[in-house]
């Protein structure tokens, strides 16, 4: 009867275990059956090792190599000549040592230890005078046979406080059963190894689908519904430019990687897909088309200072610096002097000013400023219009000989910018003059 009872409460914890459904870890559920052997260590005792079953144990792993769980043994042994039947039920803690096929683990507990025989055995299932609490300690190994089953061997030493229960040590040997893990998409790859768990799929491939079947996986293929190749991860490459098709912005014409897969038929660095002008080199910035050079100067008249005068690339399109007429300006000859109230040209003047409208003939895009200076005699309105009638004597010259009248400006400033000393005759001479001004009055149209 008593051992009826026991196998009871071992069907009822099988029970427990196959109808529990959690998903912590792979298989996170084990069951063991094995057989006892009982060793009794105090003083006093002469103890032979009995040999009992079952030895039944459920656990559950709780994550970081633990694991929580329940074990129950029957078993025998004998104490100075006298059979002894053994019942033992704990609740113990096991941690893992290592991971792999061979597992050693260390483990603790705590529950009840029964020693009892025919002649003294009192009713129920552990009564105080045959059963003592215990204290456990002990390791193990699992050694594995496939996913599920592994071979379990332990030894344990088991401390009871009671005084009429003795102190022994506990080895069992037996076979463990692991399970629990889920298969949610029942392609018989377990959730925990299923890279796809909600869809079936294939164990050599963790357990996603290949849709396509070009032998890459769908959750590692780009394309999943066309077959394509590993080395552009699953995607076909309909021209065969080495861009796969959903890359390419030209999936029918051969191209570039550069150009997203398309050609660059004029070699501006314009795909022809984007290219204006896909025959014709022209500039990424006029989505390549060339730009307008109205005077063929070749600068572009977006770039071109002079659009419609033919100049030079040095010059931002425009033509050259009149350097000799800028060196005719920069010498003692730019100097027009004139006798004392007068706006009369000598002939020296005249002579100069031919070579000056030479230089301008040479440089017809420019335009000059003629400033006229009076020295300080007589009254200053007076000496402003003689400066402003000097500098006219010039232009007007300039123009009778050709000179378009646009291209001359004039100004006077009559006494007020001497360049010598209107105290001393010799000052006076010098400031009764006209000039182009030196600083900046050559305009280049």
């Amino acid at each position: 009867m008593k051992l009826f009872k026991s196998f009871l409460f071992v069907a009822f914890l099988a029970t427990i275990s196959l109808t529990s459904n959690a998903q912590t870890s792979e298989n996170p559920w084990a069951i063991a059956v094995g057989a006892d052997l009982i060793n009794l260590q105090d003083k006093n005792v002469e103890s032979g090792l009995g040999f009992g079953v079952p030895a039944l144990s459920l656990s559950r792993y709780i994550g970081a190599g633990f694991s929580v769980g329940a074990q129950y043994a029957l078993g025998n042994t004998k104490n100075n000549g006298v059979d002894l039947d053994y019942t033992s039920l704990d609740g113990v803690i096991k941690y893992n040592l290592s991971e792999g096929n061979v597992l050693p683990y260390l483990f603790a507990g705590y529950g009840m230890s029964r020693l009892s025989d025919e002649k003294t055995s009192k009713n129920g299932f552990f009564p105080s005078t045959d059963s003592g609490r215990t204290i456990l300690g002990g390791v193990g190994v699992n050694i594995g046979l496939d996913d599920n089953f592994a071979i379990n061997l332990s030894t344990s030493y088991r401390g009871v406080t009671e005084n009429d229960i003795n102190n022994h040590l506990q080895h069992i040997v037996g076979l463990s059963y692991s399970f629990g893990a889920g298969d949610a998409d029942k392609d018989g790859v377990p959730d925990q190894k299923d890279s796809c768990p909600d869809v079936p799929g294939l164990k050599e491939f963790d357990g996603c689908p290949d849709s396509d079947g070009d032998g890459i996986p769908d959750n590692k293929d780009r394309c999943p519904e066309e077959a394509g190749t590993e080395a552009l991860q699953g995607c076909p490459d309909s021209d065969g430019d080495g861009v796969a098709d959903i890359d390419d912005a030209c999936p029918e014409v051969a191209g570039s990687a550069a150009m997203n897969g398309c050609p660059d038929s004029d070699g501006d660095g314009v795909a022809d897909n984007v290219d204006r002008c896909p025959q014709t080199a022209g500039d990424p910035a006029n989505a390549g088309c060339p730009w307008s050079d109205r005077d063929n100067d070749g600068v572009a008249d977006k770039d071109d200072q002079c659009p419609d005068d033919k100049g030079t690339a040095a010059n931002n399109g425009c033509p050259d610096q009149p350097n000799d007429l800028i060196n005719f300006i920069n010498s003692n000859e730019n100097r027009f002097l004139f006798s004392v109230n007068s706006s009369k040209l000598s002939a020296d003047n005249i002579r100069i000013l031919g070579g000056l409208k030479a230089l301008l003939d040479k440089y017809p895009n420019t335009t000059i400023t003629v400033e006229g200076h009076a020295s300080s005699d007589g009254s200053t309105a007076y000496n402003q219009k003689l400066s402003e009638q000097r500098a006219q004597s010039l232009k007007s010259y300039l123009v009778s000989l050709g000179v378009d009248s646009n291209r001359v400006k004039t100004v006077g400033y009559g006494e007020s910018k001497p360049i010598e000393d209107n105290g001393t005759m010799k000052g006076r001479i010098s400031n009764r003059r006209a000039e182009i001004n030196r600083s900046a009055k050559l305009t280049i149209n």
